[in-house]
């Protein structure tokens, strides 16, 4: 009888602070029909994995509760095995993937991770993999949250909370698409480098501010802040709203169309993202046995960027 093939993974024991995320000894997971294993390179740490791993998930009813939760959406990697049917990929070539099933056993602070094929996508070349896995999750909640607005070339976007990771990588796809962007956030020079037309103060009036730029309001707004109804408003009568905030969604005034994105993995959509130039943040690399760390420095304050741990 061959030995077991053993890794380490992050997994939450049931819910709670920090103290309740544990590194475990599992059995490397086999890929099954359509999917791929791969060597974990590195995995960002989102606000989410604090929300599933402090039980907040569970409350709001987006997930079951769960004994041992895997801990981690985000990876960047080297596809290590694959599974049979797998088309488009070969082994050894550099990844990166969303996990995007919260009700798992097993996630991305791993030093192996399963995935769908659809859910992957060639590595973006040029960036390290610390600096591309911070790119499925926020990345691909930009890309999803622009295509619901459906703007046009020259259409004007406010987008709140524009210095985290969603509204960072919103601007800048959307000012390669032609879009006229106000950006609200406090870091100004770096708003404008990756191409905001206009800046705003976090504590602004978006109302007054964003019509005095575009008379007559914004085309759409992306709103990963909670500014809700202060958002709203400065959007023109029939125009587009999409929030990534949890909680209840203003009403659709003024006949605005109003959205709520909830991310999907979509390797297609995310290999369209690697291949555009985009900035990454990366604000601290840590190895995975400071997943403990990693949760107790992103509660406490501010990042301009992910943490990102690397096994």
């Amino acid at each position: 009888m061959s030995e077991r093939e053993m890794m380490r993974a992050v997994v939450a024991r049931g819910y709670g602070g920090p103290e309740v995320l544990q590194i475990v000894d599992v059995d490397i997971p086999e890929p099954g029909v359509g999917q791929v294993r791969i060597k974990v390179e590195a995995a960002a740490v989102n606000p989410v994995d604090l929300a599933t791993r402090s039980g907040a998930l569970v409350e709001a009813g987006l997930m079951a509760p769960r004994e041992i939760t895997g801990m981690g959406w985000d990876v960047a990697g080297e596809i290590e095995r694959l599974g049979p049917d797998v088309d488009g990929f070969t082994a050894g070539q550099k990844v990166i993937g969303l996990r995007d099933l919260l009700d798992v056993s097993l996630g991305a602070y791993a030093d192996y991770v399963v995935l769908d094929a659809t859910a992957v996508a060639a590595a973006p070349t040029g960036l390290s993999a610390v600096e591309a896995a911070t790119l499925p999750l926020n990345g691909l909640t930009a890309a999803q949250s622009l295509d619901l607005l459906e703007l046009s070339e020259n259409d004007t976007l406010l987008v709140t909370g524009a210095n985290g990771a969603v509204g960072g990588f919103a601007v800048q796809l959307a000012a390669q698409q032609g879009v006229r962007v106000i950006a609200q956030g406090s870091d100004t020079d770096f708003l404008r480098s990756v191409g905001a037309r206009w800046t705003l103060p976090r504590d602004a009036d978006l109302v007054v501010e964003a019509r005095r730029l575009v008379p007559g309001g914004v085309h759409a707004a992306l709103d990963t802040a909670g500014a809700g109804i202060r958002a709203l408003a400065a959007i023109r009568n029939r125009g587009r709203f999409v929030t990534v905030v949890g909680g209840p969604d203003p009403a659709p005034l003024r006949g605005i169309t109003v959205h709520h994105e909830w991310i999907h993995a979509d390797g297609k959509a995310l290999a369209r993202i690697a291949e555009q130039k985009l900035t990454t943040r990366v604000a601290d690399t840590l190895p995975l046995h400071a997943a403990t760390e990693a949760h107790t420095r992103l509660a406490a304050g501010r990042f301009s960027g992910r943490l990102v741990l690397t096994p």
